[in-house]
């Protein structure tokens, strides 16, 4: 996949008055692959929908999603499910992580559905972002923080030409947020991948190209 345009794309459920201000809804906007492209968006403003709706979770909305000229909302089961394991990857706000499977686990589960790293880079990934001690742990045994930082390397074990990130550093302290940020624009850059980052304000350590207000 090289691209994602959303043509007047709105959510079928936000007040007018919100998407009135928006640079993004009912507007024609074009993602590259390879772009770095900040989304800031303050509570209820659809943060949440607009990334689910680029990962094909969500169909509540107005006008079209398109990957590379085909409309999302025409994707079968298999078109959906084919993107998001060879070209796009997300971090969710809620983590969605097995709570009773050990961390390590919760990262093979996605690595071994569709490799793209060796066993290795996960040990080298919870080193440089301090979880390795906690990889033998249940996912619902680790803080919030630890949960994070596992769900970030999770994102970066598959295949992706687009990683969607919603909130993905709000339980992390400023230097832990600097290493996760190094460590996904590294795995972006070596796969020439796009980064979708939306958050509630600029992460200013975020080197991206473009920030659009949603």
């Amino acid at each position: 996949m090289t691209n994602i345009t959303l043509e007047q794309v709105a959510p079928d459920f936000l007040e007018k008055e919100k998407i009135a201000h928006s640079e993004i809804w009912n507007k024609t906007v074009s993602i590259k692959k390879g772009e770095r492209l900040q989304i800031v968006a303050p509570s209820g403003s659809g943060k949440s929908s607009f990334i689910h709706f680029l990962y094909g979770m969500r169909k509540d909305y107005h006008g079209n999603i398109l990957f590379d000229g085909k409309p999302v909302k025409n994707f079968t089961p298999e078109d959906t499910a084919n993107n998001r394991s060879n070209h796009l990857s997300i971090i969710f706000q809620d983590l969605r992580l097995f709570p009773e499977q050990t961390a390590h686990e919760n990262i093979e589960i996605k690595r071994l559905l569709q490799p793209y790293h060796q066993q290795s880079k996960v040990n080298e990934m919870a080193n440089a972002l301090g979880v390795s001690s906690k990889l033998k742990q249940l996912g619902k045994t680790c803080s919030y923080g630890e949960q994070q930082r596992i769900a970030i390397i999770r994102s970066l074990q598959q295949p992706f030409d687009f990683l969607l990130l919603d909130e993905p550093f709000s339980h992390l302290d400023e230097n832990n947020r600097k290493k996760a940020m190094a460590l996904i624009e590294e795995e972006a850059t070596s796969r020439g991948a796009a980064i979708i980052l939306a958050d509630l304000k600029p992460i200013e350590y975020f080197n991206s190209e473009r920030t659009l207000h949603l």
